[in-house]
């Protein structure tokens, strides 16, 4: 039997077992427990990519084999596989999410539990570990380091090696190793939200850390957002300017302290420290800062508060007066808000929480989670207003843990930032931009290197929803399906994320949000720049959309004029496609159901409602929507009631079930669309916005998609009759929603109510995707796009297709809108440069 990695070549005779020792093995948060492994009994079981099955390693009997040549860490080791009784030095690779999360310790309490000389370090590459002993504990010290590792590491890869023996006699964490020339391919872990022993720690009076708002270990605390550098130590992070104590510096140096090698460990006596200040001065310090900002979210203040990745608007959630003045200040009419409760308790009386949700709000990364809300309850309907849904979460650091322990148990925390900007970083930022928004800013001395918002996720009845990626989640890298050279994807210009790839992993960014800003911008500029300090691939092409009025198009264009490299150009729709392939790993040809707003298409006209036959190498185009005109442009997105007057009169309706509209603007609308001036799309999120305009409940809206977002929280519950829709024939087939729309219009004047109406048009989608899927060759089928956000736009197409026999697939690890944009090109061209390179060589 002949096996083969990316690295390593070896023959073993058919009879033959693979060794432990020479065991390559890749571990995927799919096959199993949080770091890749599955556990049966306490033992681990490796498991092979691409959902191939699991290896028991209990099974495997060690072999006698001849001597290997295997390259490791850029030399070529000759190994040989010794009996159980000499001593014996093994070489160990490490990939994955490994810096950060307590490894190095953890590795070194297994070696020292089995009284292994060697070291372990931190590098470039991950993790690289030498152990030296007798062969067999050397053997049960390799076999344990996946069960051993700590739950918020994530194992992609481990390789071994037999190297000569030092005799060396005790095992050491040493310095982290950086070669010059050579950039990170090393995972480092997100930001991790206290764990139960920092927090019991936190809530002591005893404890030397009691109300210390920077309270961490190895198993929670700051990463992504304090990481200048790689690979991962205290001198890289903005921890530098804290010294520790003698305190903390026994329990880095302790390897039974669970803050052995915390990096960013600190105390009262030597860490950083809180201030409340105002615009003029300086209120209060330390524990006393933290009570009074508490106080004055009690009393109804506005407090702007330093989080993880950068500043949040407090308010008491609960009250009514507080949540509109926040809007005010803020600039945001209707965009909901997000809560953070004290506990699951405190939540449970506002929103329906289920198994799902629950396990996602104690998840570390502490996303948003949205979930129904109870109606009544306490929020104030500020809050969220004309949604089904509320947003919540738990806290995501120590300091927003004491502010929801002293303050009021739930509390709006939304981004502090006004309208289209990021949020602040920096203490100067907050005191300059949320002067006018906050009263009171409750700050600190640690600074933010990597600037990240909150993620948010939806529950549906059988999957979580990814709807921004950050906080919590990136840098996490998603594995391609097939590996390419490296490059960089710039994403699109709304909710933008970029993504850079090196050896076939593609790291993806934190929600950068719309470009329409300058400082959004600069913001876009900076995430390129750290990927780049983190990743360090250099790029041979840059990925962007097709539309040349994005900035990140503009910005790759002149990109690739400055370092004289390829771009590639992205079709809109094929990357939202691409992006789901990719993270399910996938290559096989798919029918596409792309459903957003617009995007360019091939043919220069605006698309958003695409049925596609799509892989990584190419898309073609099935199907659409029928057209919609647009009325006024921009002015259409922003008043839905234009875009319903043109779906009224295409359909050759009247307006007077738009009556609530001034006639004055009902003419002016008709005298455009009788000219050729208005510019079409097939856009689903525009049809959405026309039978929400239609129905009377989003005739403006002040944020993307809120049309649709608010029609579907008015739906009925239940199954609702599909409107009569029909598909016209033909190579390239237009699903033709007139005939909704004018069932509609009928069932207006009837008096049909708009929950009604507003289910009925769900259900009208959901045959017109059943029907285009039958119209493909495919058996399997991607649902994706900002309309796939829509709880029951999915769960129902989903139930259908599966019913029909489809396999679906669906967004579980990137957004299904444009903030998974950037892995989908990413992948689309690894997957062209491969193919070119491959043809090449041939």
């Amino acid at each position: 039997m002949r096996c083969s990695t990316a690295s390593t070549m070896f023959s073993i005779s058919e009879s033959s077992c693979i060794p432990r020792a020479l065991m390559r093995t890749r571990h995927h948060r799919a096959c199993g427990a949080r770091d890749g492994v599955r556990r049966h009994g306490g033992a681990p079981v490796q498991t092979l990519p691409s959902r191939c099955g699991a290896i028991d390693r209990r099974k495997y009997r060690r072999q006698r084999v001849r001597t290997i040549a295997l390259p490791i860490a850029d030399r070529s080791l000759t190994l040989r596989v010794m009996s159980s009784r000499a001593r014996e030095r093994r070489a160990i690779r490490v990939r994955g999410v490994v810096q950060g999360v307590g490894f190095r310790p953890a590795m070194y309490r297994l070696a020292d539990s089995f009284g292994l000389g060697g070291f372990v370090r931190n590098d470039r590459e991950g993790v690289w570990i030498e152990v030296e002993g007798r062969a067999t504990d050397v053997d049960r010290f390799v076999a344990q380091l996946s069960s051993a590792a700590p739950d918020a590491s994530r194992i992609d890869t481990v390789e071994t090696a037999t190297i000569a023996a030092r005799g060396e006699p005790k095992f050491r964490i040493v310095e982290s190793a950086a070669v010059d020339g050579e950039r990170a391919a090393a995972g480092i872990p997100a930001d991790l939200a206290p764990c139960a022993d920092c927090l019991r720690e936190l809530e002591d009076p005893a404890n030397r850390r009691y109300r210390y708002p920077f309270i961490n270990c190895t198993a929670c605390g700051p990463r992504f957002t304090i990481v200048r550098d790689v690979p991962y130590d205290r001198a890289k992070t903005t921890m530098t300017p804290f010294e520790m104590c003698d305190a903390c510096r026994r329990e880095y140096e302790e390897p039974a302290d669970r803050r052995f090698h915390a990096e960013p460990n600190a105390c009262p006596a030597c860490g950083p420290h809180a201030q409340l200040v105002s615009a003029s001065r300086v209120i209060a310090r330390r524990e006393e800062a933290v009570a009074l900002a508490a106080r004055a979210i009690r009393d109804g203040a506005i407090v702007a508060v330093k989080g993880a990745g950068g500043f949040v608007l407090a308010v008491d959630a609960t009250n009514e007066s507080a949540v509109v003045r926040l809007r005010e200040r803020k600039r945001r009419p209707h965009k909901p808000f997000a809560v953070m409760a004290r506990s699951l308790v405190a939540l449970d009386d506002v929103a329906v929480i289920d198994d799902l949700a629950r396990t996602l709000l104690v998840d570390r990364a502490r996303p948003i989670v949205l979930v129904p809300a109870r109606r009544p309850c306490a929020l104030a309907l500020a809050v969220a207003p004309g949604l089904g849904d509320v947003g919540v979460y738990l806290p995501p650091t120590p300091l927003q843990h004491l502010l929801l322990t002293a303050g009021p148990p739930l509390q709006v925390m939304t981004s502090g930032n006004l309208a289209e900007e990021p949020i602040a970083r920096t203490n100067g930022e907050a005191l300059d931009k949320l002067a006018s928004v906050a009263d009171v800013v409750l700050l600190h001395d640690r600074e933010i290197h990597a600037r990240s918002d909150d993620s948010v996720v939806r529950v549906t009845s059988r999957r979580a929803i990814p709807m921004r990626r950050a906080r919590g989640f990136v840098p996490e890298a998603i594995r391609l399906p097939v590996a390419g050279p490296p490059l960089l994807a710039v994403g699109g210009h709304e909710r933008n994320t970029v993504c850079l790839v090196r050896d076939g992993q593609a790291v993806l960014s934190q929600h950068v949000g719309d470009l329409d800003h300058i400082d959004s911008e600069r913001f876009f500029s900076e995430v390129i720049d750290h990927l780049h300090e983190l990743v360090g691939a250099q790029p041979v092409a840059v990925a962007h959309d097709l539309h040349p009025d994005y900035r990140s198009t503009r910005w790759a264009l002149r990109w690739a004029q400055n370092t004289k490299l390829p771009r590639l150009e992205i079709q809109h729709h094929h990357a939202h496609v691409a992006a789901c392939l990719a993270e399910h790993g996938r290559t096989d040809r798919v029918a596409g159901i792309a459903f957003d707003g617009t995007g360019l298409g091939d043919d220069g006209s605006l698309w958003g409602g695409e049925i596609l036959a799509a892989d990584l190498g190419s898309a073609r185009r099935l199907g659409h929507l029928r057209a919609l005109a647009l009325p006024g442009g921009e002015a259409a997105i922003r008043e839905p009631w234009r875009v319903a007057a043109a779906a009224l009169l295409d359909a050759g309706e009247s307006l007077d079930v738009l009556s609530w509209v001034p006639s004055r603007e009902l003419s002016r609308v008709s005298a455009l669309l009788s000219t050729d001036l208005p510019v079409r799309a097939t856009g689903a999120g525009r049809w959405f916005d026309a039978v929400a305009a239609l129905l009377g409940i989003a005739a403006e809206i002040s944020y993307d998609a809120q049309a649709a977002a608010q029609l579907e929280a008015i739906a009925a519950p239940g199954d609702a009759e599909p409107l009569e829709l029909r598909i016209a024939a033909g190579e390239m087939f237009e699903i033709d929603l007139r005939p909704a729309i004018r069932e509609i219009a009928h069932e207006l004047r009837r008096g049909t109510t708009a929950p009604v109406l507003a289910a009925r048009f769900h259900a009208t989608l959901v045959l017109a995707i059943r029907e285009s899927c039958h119209r493909t060759r495919e058996r399997t089928v991607v649902l994706t796009g900002g309309c796939f956000q829509n709880r029951r736009l999915v769960e129902d197409a989903t139930r259908v297709l599966e019913t029909d026999g489809f396999e679906v697939l669906t967004h579980e690890r990137v957004p299904p809108n444009d903030g998974g944009l950037a892995l989908g090109q990413a992948a689309i061209a690894s997957f062209q440069l491969a193919t070119r390179r491959t043809t090449a060589c041939a």
